[in-house]
């Protein structure tokens, strides 16, 4: 239960569901005011992740977030983490605050299940399975797209929980436009961001740096405080052609050091691509890019030192075909890990090649989606995933959608290899999913429930055996679940409000699986006054469990974040965000070997002040 101001029946139940619903009440109200349509505010927005295909998230037939722009510049979160916390779905645990290791489970999958993609290009560790979501600087983006359940159908493995998807900053305008921002505040934090985008000559280019240091925060009680600094470089071109050829590249790199309770890392998170797209016929597009992600993190210890460098690369080659009211979205796809490392790994490199189709077809009211994927994988040999989705439209408002999808995961490197931790008898995920949702769509707001429960076989789970975690196959996880979203922008008020119920469960034992909390809410209240614009956010969760076998419970707890935007003069602006007002000590993770639990940082104060013409 919550440790926090709220009574514990806040957060306990389906009761939390209700906090979400609370602007419901003003959606039909909302929607009777919106009169033309260029005065109503987009909050169906066009969705990519889900389909491969532009679509509305309403037309998606899946269960999608979307934080845009807007969201994020007011927010001005500190990490990634911050940004997704609380969304509909999506939980995390930490060593920590300011770059300390974090896991995201997406509808109470693992870790290691949850696909990334930085405009369109995966990013992960071959070792860990996951990207390093700490290492993310949310100011490099202006998009967040989040496609709850699996989409194994179009990514193949590594999607059993979902797709998370950053898009960077698109330029806007022909003429060079800077921006710079600098800011700073609690723990000795100092930020800085600077900018240039435009184009010239049919070539758009976008330039972005920033900085983040911090003496960062205790880990634990008693501890001393555990510093943290980032700096991300981003670069895309793209040039158009007169045929309506387009040809890229993007680079996104971002590296530093972050300290931990017994040493330090140095990092390196980045991706590179380049893609070209040509429209074939006036019906037929074609895509190929061919990207590389790295991990790389050399480590200093009171051990020892270790390295551990991962490379990911990626050839595909995706077509869409556009039939009247249908379309045809199919491709291959190539991919290959390699891990170079100070640890012996007995397997260093594995590939991974798949064909895939998907159509969307629209029967109106009806409409209809069918996907298939083939994986031949070297380690573990073919897998077959499949997509079908049907969805109704009821009228110009509510649409009703059914889904079943399959999806599976290859152990990690670590999980199969790392001396003294790897099981090489690991067996790979597979998962079976069926979805229920409705979805009621308004000029100026949305709400969007669905139900669903995913069975996985042989998911893998880690407990304490001889004194050290290892990995094992959990025989059967049901993972049942409900969530919430709705949206409002009214009268200059911008709200948003999420739940989730999830039920992660290992069918053997009986027992809720580790770090999963089961109950969350989200709350986003937005005003603009002249000048000004005021926010402020409520996360709450309920409590976890650390371990597999239920011992070791983490409380629950709630947090209040606040914010303020001053637009003192043309093209300058000032913002303020107080993150966690109330001084909550909360953690989702602990070290059952010394036995404290990784708190999170305190109260908190962050000032920037910017410049955009």
């Amino acid at each position: 239960m919550l440790r926090s101001f709220l009574p514990a029946r806040a957060v306990s139940g389906l009761p939390a569901l209700g906090l979400a619903a609370m602007p419901l009440a003003f959606v039909a109200q909302a929607s009777a005011q919106s009169t033309a349509d260029d005065e109503r505010v987009n909050l169906d927005p066009m969705v990519v992740s889900a389909t491969l295909a532009p679509r509305t998230a309403s037309e998606t037939l899946s269960s999608v977030s979307v934080i845009n722009e807007q969201a994020l510049r007011q927010r001005d979160p500190i990490s990634l983490i911050d940004a997704l916390r609380g969304q509909a779905g999506v939980d995390f645990s930490s060593s920590g605050g300011f770059g300390k290791n974090t896991s995201l489970y997406l509808r109470g999958t693992g870790p290691e299940s949850t696909l990334l993609l930085i405009d369109g290009m995966r990013l992960r560790s071959a070792t860990n399975g996951g990207p390093a979501w700490q290492f993310l600087d949310p100011r490099m983006f202006e998009r967040i797209e989040v496609v709850r359940g699996p989409r194994g159908a179009l990514y193949g493995a590594d999607a059993v929980g979902g797709v998370v998807q950053l898009f960077t900053l698109e330029p806007e305008g022909e003429q060079p436009t800077p921006s710079i921002t600098l800011g700073g505040g609690s723990f000795g934090t100092a930020r800085a961001q600077a900018n240039l985008s435009g184009e010239a000559n049919a070539t758009r280019y976008q330039f972005s740096a920033s900085h983040l240091s911090s003496d960062g925060t205790q880990v634990r009680k008693g501890g001393e405080d555990k510093g943290y600094d980032n700096t991300t470089g981003l670069v895309r071109l793209a040039h158009d052609f007169d045929n309506g050829a387009v040809l890229g590249i993007t680079a996104l790199r971002a590296s530093g050091n972050t300290e931990y309770e017994g040493g330090d890392s140095d990092y390196v998170q980045q991706v590179a691509g380049v893609y070209g797209e040509i429209p074939v016929t006036a019906n037929w597009t074609s895509r190929l890019t061919i990207s590389e992600a790295r991990d790389e993190l050399d480590d200093v210890s009171d051990l020892g030192a270790t390295s551990f460098d991962t490379t990911t690369h990626t050839a595909r080659w995706d077509n869409s075909v556009l039939m009247g009211n249908h379309e045809l979205v199919a491709g291959a796809e190539y991919q290959q890990d390699k891990i170079d490392s100070t640890t012996d790994y007995a397997e260093d490199s594995r590939d991974n090649v798949a064909v895939f189709a998907q159509t969307l077809l629209d029967f109106a009211p009806f409409s209809l989606q069918v996907g298939l994927r083939h994986d031949d994988n070297e380690a573990f040999g073919g897998e077959t995933t499949g997509h079908l989705a049907l969805g109704y439209a009821l009228d110009d408002h509510y649409t009703l959608r059914a889904s079943y999808d399959t999806a599976f995961r290859a152990p990690t490197f670590n999980e199969l290899y790392y001396p003294g931790f790897g099981n090489p008898d690991l067996d790979p995920e597979k998962a079976e999913s069926v979805e229920l949702g409705l979805r009621g769509q308004y000029g100026r707001g949305f709400w969007d429930v669905a139900v669903y429960q995913s069975d996985i076989e042989d998911m893998v789970a880690y407990t304490v055996q001889d004194s050290h975690y290892a990995p094992f196959n959990v025989d059967r996880a049901r993972i049942r679940g409900v969530e919430l979203t709705t949206g409002l922008e009214w009268n200059q008020w911008v709200l948003a409000a999420s739940a989730t119920y999830t039920d992660p469960e290992d069918r053997d034992s009986g027992k809720r699986l580790a770090r999963r909390a089961t109950q969350g809410v989200r709350l986003d209240a937005d005003r603009r006054i002249g000048d000004w614009n005021l926010g402020a956010s409520f996360v709450a969760q309920n409590h976890r469990y650390n371990d597999a076998d239920n011992k070791e419970r983490l409380p629950g707890y709630g947090t209040i974040d606040l914010r303020a935007g001053w637009h003192f003069a043309p093209q300058w602006k000032a913002n303020l965000t107080l993150e966690n007002v109330l001084d909550r000590e909360y953690a989702t993770a602990r070290d059952s070997y010394n036995e404290w639990d990784y708190i999170n940082p305190g109260r908190a104060a962050y000032l920037s002040v910017g410049f955009q013409p």
